[in-house]
């Protein structure tokens, strides 16, 4: 492989991985919209364990916009100033996702023992509202800024990782999906 193509590659991956972690979220996501359904059906995780696969997920999308909004959106805004307002768009979306997510771990501190209805239409609402911020969110992100990504050249994310393109194992460690 060839000095130019091999870099095309790796510019090429930055809107790929993107697009994995995105991938990843909504998994995770799912996963938690599941584990919900499971403990109202009284099946499931013990709410506890319920709260800290919540935590788990809420971390990890909230890893994922902050390294956005502090290392990925300056870049972009700084090579094409003319996506300004679409990063700015994203960076209110990441503001509501931080509210819904909040409302969500206090409905889930405050989860009984024993599934009641009440608890769960309050939980499943929440859970649905972001899902559908979350999902619009990455598709308006992925339409915009995917090709960008790929087009963009930024030294030190060669080097290192952002942490808006990392996802973890199952040990909950940062790794890379190269």
């Amino acid at each position: 492989m060839d000095a130019r193509s091999e870099a095309g590659s790796r510019l090429t991956a930055m809107g790929t991985q993107l697009l994995e972690v995105h991938i990843w979220l909504r998994e995770m996501l799912e996963d938690l919209q599941d584990s919900v359904d499971d403990y109202f059906y009284g099946k499931g995780l013990p709410p506890r364990d319920l709260r800290a696969h919540c935590l788990s997920f809420c971390t990890a999308l909230t890893r994922h916009h902050t390294g956005e909004d502090k290392g990925a959106f300056p870049a972009i805004a700084e090579d094409f100033p003319e996506l300004r307002k679409v990063l700015s768009d994203l960076r209110a979306d990441h503001n509501q996702l931080d509210w819904l997510l909040g409302n969500l771990q206090k409905l889930l501190e405050s989860l009984p023992e024993k599934p009641d209805p009440a608890t769960a239409a309050k939980v499943r609402e929440e859970v649905v509202a972001l899902s559908a911020v979350m999902r619009t969110h990455f598709i308006y992100e992925e339409k915009k800024l995917i090709s960008v990504l790929n087009s963009m050249d930024v030294p030190e994310w060669r080097e290192n990782r952002p942490d808006f393109l990392l996802v973890d194992d199952e040990n909950g460690s940062p790794t890379s999906s190269q």
